[in-house]
């Protein structure tokens, strides 16, 4: 069993290296990766194809299916554009104004929408009204994508590390709104102030046409007002239904996927063109972690790392949660939060089968998860959206940039929430 657990570990570690290096495209070294687990753990005997499927989460799949079809409707209304020409023109042309609509704005939807998607579809725009304003766009994009990771963290559908830890731990929405969102306006508060210190220099450039961002109108970049309405009022019902799904006994992904059926039929679009803007690689990405965490798990090696870690349990269980918060945030600056996030999983139900008390642990995980991606450009999915966005520019963002803003915020993010989760933490 030793031999199996040191094989199946080695490949999950080579399969990180590779997603942090970045050499390959993520989806296909995780699914050579799920694909080596499978064929090796069959080989010696501690995984098959049956305990491969049982692993993946399909809960978590099906909300993110669900999810990524409404916005797949939502995306060619202009509705992201509308927002984001509206906040242009609330700010005024002013650099901090404006930092704080758009910040606020992609926050918002980041709440309610995956972050990734988000940051996506608002980031062309920010840059566009950079360029009308000819300002540096690097302060703005940087913004969007920390306080975007930040506010994700408040709700259950706003990160996907939050998915996969509402469907491990059977978390609801209420459950996020009450534990994670009183302490993540906090945080994002705090997160927000610290950026308008950290990029000081960069605001103080004054905007030399602001009064073209004042002529732009945010009903012009609203290309389907009927179907744009049609979808709202669809995710609108599928926010109160995520509500109220644990009373009614139904999983969230039953109300995304059902929510994003009602929406299609509705609206009817190109289901071709649709189904083109789902972004299957991820899904797939998701699955193969799955698949490969099974596998560390059948293999034992999550058994050893819980019986590490059990050993801990004379740590004051507030502290020991503390512990897990920057533990996670660390991993997560340099590996992607997500592979993270669905590694810890079955070693925190493993501390509670040992007889640990794991509820206010998973609300350390995704504190962690979510306020440590900010720390590098690979901690977060939307962090390579953004960079990668920004080199289209003529001020791309660099490493070195980005960790001159990023990490600071991770830090005082992550310091900011321990304390607040040690004070709140009877309450989880």
């Amino acid at each position: 069993m030793m031999f199996a657990g040191i094989i199946s570990s080695l490949v999950f570690l080579v399969s990180l290296g590779l997603i942090f290096s970045e050499k390959i495209n993520r989806t296909i070294v995780g699914f050579v990766g799920a694909g080596l687990m499978v064929g090796i753990g069959i080989a010696f005997g501690f995984y098959s194809e049956a305990q491969a499927l049982e692993a993946v989460d399909f809960n978590t799949l099906g909300l993110l299916l669900g999810m990524m079809i409404m916005v797949a409707l939502l995306e060619p209304t202009g509705f992201f554009q509308y927002m984001a020409v509206w906040a242009g023109r609330l700010s005024k042309g002013d650099p901090v104004r404006l930092l704080i609509m758009l910040g606020t704005v992609t926050t918002v939807l980041s709440m309610f929408l995956d972050n990734v998607t988000t940051v996506v579809l608002i980031a062309p725009v920010t840059i566009l009204i950079c360029e009308i304003l000819g300002v540096n766009s690097i302060p703005y994009l940087i913004s969007e994508a920390l306080l975007s990771n930040t506010g994700g963290v408040a709700t259950l559908v706003g990160d996907p590390p939050n998915i996969i830890i509402g469907s491990a731990a059977g978390l609801s929405f209420n459950d996020f709104l009450v534990n994670s969102l009183p302490i993540v306006l906090v945080v994002w508060l705090v997160a927000l102030f610290l950026l308008r210190f950290l990029l000081r220099h960069e605001l103080s450039e004054k905007p030399k046409n602001i009064d073209a961002i004042l002529k732009l109108s945010p009903t012009d970049a609203l290309d389907d007002r009927k179907s744009a309405i049609k979808v709202l009022i669809v995710l609108g019902v599928a926010i109160i239904l995520f509500f109220v799904a644990h009373f009614l006994h139904i999983s969230p992904a039953y109300v995304a996927l059902s929510s994003a059926g009602l929406a299609l039929i509705w609206v009817r679009p190109n289901m071709k063109e649709t189904l083109e803007k789902i972004e299957w690689s991820v899904l797939i990405f998701f699955a193969a972690l799955f698949v490969m965490v099974g596998g560390l798990e059948s293999a034992g090696v999550l058994e050893s790392l819980v019986q590490l870690l059990a050993q801990a349990s004379s740590i004051p269980p507030v502290l020991f949660g503390v512990i897990i918060i920057w533990v996670v945030a660390i991993l997560s600056a340099f590996v992607d939060n997500i592979p993270i996030t669905i590694a810890m999983v079955p070693v925190i139900h493993g501390l509670g089968a040992a007889g640990m008390d794991i509820g206010p642990l998973w609300w350390a995980l995704a504190f962690g998860a979510g306020f440590g991606g900010n720390g590098s450009i690979i901690g977060s999915t939307a962090n390579i959206v953004v960079v990668s966005l920004s080199e289209k520019t003529r001020t791309p963002i660099t490493t070195k940039i980005w960790t001159k803003r990023g990490l600071p915020v991770m830090l005082v993010t992550c310091l900011v929430g321990s304390i607040l989760y040690a004070l709140a933490f009877n309450y989880f």
